[in-house]
């Protein structure tokens, strides 16, 4: 499955549910969106490759049961997973912040490595919260939870995303080296 269906599909849920509510449509039909996830891995081993598998039940839940109620808890199933890879990776030689990071920039300074840990918390703090709210909207209206999981959460993650990608330009330029100046002929 090419690697852009899979944030593709978990954008489509929250929207499908929008379009099922104002076309008032049964909201189980969208387990047909998570099906195709049951074959997206991330990483032999990995945390987040589970994701996919655990989406693909939700949505077989909701179709076999014809009840949305499984489809409620994706949000809290995506904020779960994140946390525990992201928290996992704490303990670990390399965050997945570094790695991600290492991708753009192989020779990471030390304080760069030590910024990659604080933003690796920072996130795991961003996925309680969120997943927390994702917890709380399923025994809301299901407005409440559309809004939220539908809008709200993904406004949030991107001021998040770019939040930190600003501060990390500052930060990596303090750290960078200054470039060689030529003297003026």
């Amino acid at each position: 499955m090419p690697t852009f269906v899979v944030p593709l599909l978990g954008v489509a849920l929250p929207l499908f549910f929008w379009w099922c509510y104002w076309q008032g449509w049964p909201f189980w039909l969208g387990g047909f969106l998570l099906l195709p996830l049951a074959w997206r891995r991330h990483g032999i081993g990995s945390v987040l490759g589970w994701l996919g598998p655990c989406a693909a039940l939700l949505g077989v839940a909701a179709l076999l049961l014809r009840s949305s109620m499984s489809l409620l808890y994706y949000p809290v199933l995506v904020n779960a997973v994140f946390l525990l890879a992201f928290a996992t990776s704490l303990f670990q030689s390399q965050t997945l912040v570094e790695r991600l990071a290492r991708r753009l920039d192989p020779e990471l300074p030390p304080e760069g490595v030590r910024y990659t840990r604080k933003v690796t918390f920072a996130w795991c703090i961003f996925f309680i919260v969120n997943g927390g709210v994702a917890w709380w909207t399923t025994t809301q209206p299901m407005i409440v939870w559309t809004l939220y999981n539908g809008l709200i959460a993904y406004v949030a993650m991107g001021v998040m995303f770019g939040s930190e990608w600003l501060i990390r330009r500052r930060v990596m330029r303090r750290f960078s080296p200054i470039p060689p100046t030529v003297p003026h002929e």
